[in-house]
Parts: structure tokens; sequence; C-alpha cells
């Protein structure tokens, strides 16, 4: 099939990319003068694991293209996916300018029946609206439908290639006959595609992640309440999650969530339901926690430096929102070193992969270092934020002799305590004891 992709953000990208991989002819466009040349230069301008490979081969087969030109993109198209941004409103609601503007410009271009569809995260009601711009302009049949991602990043090409399940809203039985071809292939081992109306469709996208979201937030308050009555999280987490009925994923406690998905879309839950006189209590609790969640580990290092924290260094581990990812949006790790560096706090980082965007940011507020262990060197502590796996089992003895004092602060809960109790580490992490040591182990 010729499929036209317009955005070439981090969905678009990973949609087209895997559309072209199951044998279609994909065309990604976008309005980014820059970006596309990289692309077209085989540059992929973001990280995520195996999409370089299927990029690679793609666009050697000529499978995959791209253009900055709206008309030359969408040419022949039987299907056109929306996959543009839907940044946030001060007031929380999903901002649709991009999608309507590319809805007006699209309605004069159509030539034969097209499907169009709103892959990107919408507020309900948001496919009428594309059909209305649509149907000002145009002369031809055409339906519009709502087909919400559900990629993880960092397993963005394996969650797209084998879906748990495809959710597809439309009422027009010619589009889900399209549809319903353009995706079999990815659902050949029984996983199911799932046809309900537009809004139906749209609400499950924000109900999917908001549930996750008050799943991880619910067990970050289960960590809480741990700490103050002597109980471990770990041991929690294993005891309710072998129930059937919660599952064992989504459960680790830490210091809250971030991204480009679970924080927008919460808020525009939140906002939809503003919108239509329903106050949802939950999703208010949801943000408000998890937005104390992130800085938890902040009075505790205060505490240990007895509220002198200016002049100290700390090293931190991880800047992504999460691993297998350069994403740092609504990152928890940049919550945390603002308030470091307000304390005068020097600061030595180090990300896998999130350092540049770090870089562009923040510019040279703080040092980025090219390994984990050359941000501890002379550092008086050291916060781990991102569950990178490399982080999971280091030279203890190496990080002793570079820290100044052999604490560690851990967001994601990465260590053993009866290791750390072992190696002499004061260790600090969520919902579980506190391991206290002597202080200094030189200077």
């Amino acid at each position: 099939m010729k499929i036209a992709v317009v955005g070439t953000g981090y969905v678009g990208l990973v949609t087209g990319t895997c559309f072209a991989e199951t044998g279609n002819d994909v065309t990604c466009v976008d309005i980014d003068v820059q970006k596309v040349e990289k692309l077209k230069n085989g540059i992929i301008p973001i990280y995520e694991p195996g999409l370089d490979i299927l990029f690679d081969r793609n666009t050697k087969a000529k499978r995959l293209k791209f253009t900055t030109n709206l008309e030359e993109g969408i040419k022949d198209a039987q299907i056109i996916f929306l996959a543009l941004p839907t940044p946030p409103g001060e007031d929380g609601s999903a901002d649709l300018k991009y999608i309507l503007k590319v809805a007006d410009d699209l309605g004069p271009l159509l030539e034969d029946y097209t499907v169009i569809i709103d892959k990107s995260t919408v507020p309900v009601g948001t496919a009428e609206k594309v059909h209305e711009r649509i149907a000002r302009n145009a002369k031809v049949e055409f339906d519009v439908v709502s087909n919400p991602e559900f990629l993880r990043e960092g397993v963005a090409v394996e969650d797209f290639m084998k879906p748990d399940r495809v959710v597809i809203g439309t009422t027009s039985e010619k589009a889900q006959k399209v549809l319903s071809h353009l995706y079999n292939p990815l659902v050949r081992q029984g996983n199911p595609i799932i046809f309900m109306d537009e809004r139906s469709a749209e609400m499950t996208k924000y109900a999917a992640n908001a549930f996750l979201a008050t799943k991880i937030t619910f067990m970050n308050e289960i960590a809480n309440l741990c700490e103050k009555v002597g109980a471990n999280v770990d041991a929690v987490r294993m005891g309710i999650g072998s129930d059937s009925r919660i599952g064992k994923r989504f459960l680790f406690a830490g210091i809250g969530y971030g991204g480009s998905c679970f924080p927008k879309d919460v808020q525009a839950l939140a906002k939809t339901s503003a919108d239509y006189d329903y106050d949802f209590r939950i999703l208010q609790s949801v943000m408000e926690v998890n937005q104390n969640q992130k800085t938890k580990l902040i009075p505790r290092i205060k505490e240990y430096f007895n509220g002198e924290l200016k002049g100290k260094t700390v090293a931190v581990w991880g800047l992504a929102f999460k691993p297998y990812t350069d994403d740092i949006r609504e990152a928890p790790a940049l919550e945390n070193i603002k308030i470091l560096l307000s304390e005068g706090v020097k600061i030595k980082a180090y990300d896998p992969e999130a350092s540049e965007n770090v870089r562009k940011l923040i510019g040279d507020k703080i040092v980025l270092t090219d390994g984990p262990y050359s941000a501890l060197e002379n550092a008086d502590a050291l916060l781990v934020v991102t569950e990178w796996p490399l982080f999971r089992t280091p030279d203890f003895d190496v990080m002793s002799k570079l820290l100044k004092n052999k604490v560690i602060f851990d967001g994601r809960n990465l260590f053993d305590l009866q290791e750390m109790k072992e190696l002499g580490y004061t260790y600090y992490s969520i919902g579980r004891e506190a391991v206290l040591t002597p202080v200094l182990t030189h200077s």
C-alpha cells in the first residue's frame, strides 16, 4: 500500500519505518527542512533501539522516503497518518493547532478516496473536528479514523511490530477493510484488532496511560508508607504483583514518571473531565503525588549534609526519563538538578544517550561526563535517577575510591540493601530502610 506519514517525530518516524518494513511504500512529511535533510542522509534524530536497522534497510530499498512538500508526500496515498505534536496548553488541554492546520491543507489535495488517521494522542471529539476541516475543501470521499499508538520508548519497534492489540476507531466499513489489510501482517499471532467508534478509541488511549500512571503513583504512595511503618516495598511489590488481577508490571517504586506521554495525557484527560463538569479526583491526586515524588530524595540529601549544600558536588547517574531513550521531557533528573543548582551544588552527570539533549537545554550549568565513573571523581555523593542497566552492577570498590563519601541516594532502588550494608555505604532508596554507616571514607 502507499502510505503518507505527516510528522517525523517519535511516533511518526517509528510508524513510517515499521510500515515500510512490512512492504509498504511510505513517504514521511515534515516542515523541518534540516530534519528532513538529515533523514535523507541517513541520520536519525532520535535514539530508539532497533530503529536504525529498519531505517537503513528500507531507505536503501526506497520503500521509505522523506519530503517537506505535503502535496508531493501524499500523492496517490491510500492512507495518511497524522503524527503531529499535541503539546499541552497552560490549562493542560492538548493543543490541536498542528493537526487542524494540516487538515485544512489536506482537503483540496485529496484526489481519490483516502483514509486519514489520527495517530497522535488527541482529545475525545478530535476525529470529528479533523473531518469537518478537511470536508470544507475536499472534493472526494474520505474517512477520518482514530488509531492511537501504544508505543513504549525504548521498545517502540518491538511494540509496533508485535502489538498487544491494535485499536481502530471508525464506523466506516470501507475504512475498516483498508486498515484490516494494513495491520494483518502485525497480528498474525492472534493479537486482536479492536474496532470501535472514534470517540471510544480516543478515550482508550487516555484511559490506558492514565491507568498506568495511576498504578505507578499508587505504588510510590505505598513505598512512602512503607518507609513510615518499617516495611520493604520490594517485598510488598512481589506480594501483590503475583496476584493476576493486579499483575507485576508498573509496580516498581521510584521518583516518579516522566516522558512525553504520561504527564501530558493525564493532564489532558483531567482537562477533558473539567470541560464536561466531572471532578476526576484520582487524576488530580496522581499529578500532585507524582510531582512531589520526583524530588523525594532532595530532603534526604539536605539532611545528610546538615543543610549545608553550597559548594558540594553531586554525581548524577541518568538524565533520560527512562532507560533506552534520549528523551528528557518531564524527566525527574531535571527537577532534581534544578533544585540542587539553586542550593549552590555542583553537578557532574552521565547518561548513555541523553547528555546531548541536556546540553542543548541547560548548556554549561552542569558538567556532562563521558562515563559513569568519571562523574564520581571528587563528588560528595551519588544520586541515581535513571535505571540504565549499566548502573545496576557497578564496581563498588572503584566507586568508593572516587567518591569523597560512600553515600548513594538511589531513586530507582537498583542496589541490594544487604550488599550496601556489607560494603559500608550509606544508602537511601525508595520505600526501604535507609542503610546508615559512618559518613566519611576519605577527603
